[in-house]
């Protein structure tokens, strides 16, 4: 499974970047606006600190308009990768842009129907919101399940991105049932990392090894 960080934190991003964990970056207006910077900006930086795709989201709502938006956007470097909601405009986009050899991102997906729909359209990417769709008690894994199985029936390339992904928890059931991609706050990554028996053992370690007076170094 490939690890997607979802934040525009340039911090968060390069101290991730270091761990070779990273394999990819997933943006949306939200956060770029919390980091309260110029998007572009933040975008063009975020794609120099990391090889993989990097998810810019356009934000209009009819598709010549996105498609304008997606040439200022995917000249910002090799990696970006074009992301789109699913509406019928940004299917449209998204297949006009698959044609022409540009990784795109289909977003806000929360039907299996939707997620047929993008890989017709060509998408790199589907990501379906499983934390949004546990919000209003409805099963997000299913989901994930679903797209699975109809992307394998017939051979689908389009990848599924887990997003919306709330704790480790989501993250190992993505896991399981076969998701390419999981996109998650820095802090669920190195959640992932974290046992309290870990920890415990650690320390142990540590005290036994103090009890020596040995070095290493």
């Amino acid at each position: 499974m490939k690890f997607f960080v979802d934040t525009a934190e340039i911090s968060e991003i390069a101290a991730l970047a270091e761990t070779g964990l990273l394999d990819g970056v997933t943006t949306n207006p939200s956060l770029i606006a919390k980091s309260g910077r110029n998007f572009l900006e933040v975008v063009k930086e975020i794609a120099d600190i990391v090889h993989g795709p990097v998810s810019a989201e356009v934000v209009a709502m009819d598709c010549a308009t996105m498609l304008k938006e997606a040439e200022v956007l995917r000249k910002l470097a090799r990696n970006i990768c074009i992301k789109l909601p699913l509406t019928m405009d940004g299917l449209k986009a998204c297949k006009t842009l698959s044609s022409e050899g540009v990784m795109t991102n289909v977003t806000l997906c929360f039907s299996a129907n939707q997620a047929l729909l993008a890989a017709k359209a060509g998408a790199s990417f589907i990501s379906p919101f499983i934390g949004r769709l546990d919000d209003i008690s409805q099963d997000g894994m299913q989901l994930i399940e679903d797209i699975r199985q109809i992307y394998d029936n017939y051979d689908f390339k389009t990848e599924i991105l887990a997003a919306s992904v709330r704790h480790p928890v989501h993250v190992l059931q993505a896991a399981k049932i076969g998701a390419d991609v999981a996109t998650m706050p820095p802090s669920v990554i190195r959640a992932l990392a974290s046992h309290p028996l870990t920890d415990k053992g650690l320390a142990g370690f540590a005290a036994d090894w103090a009890k020596t007076g040995q070095t290493i170094l």
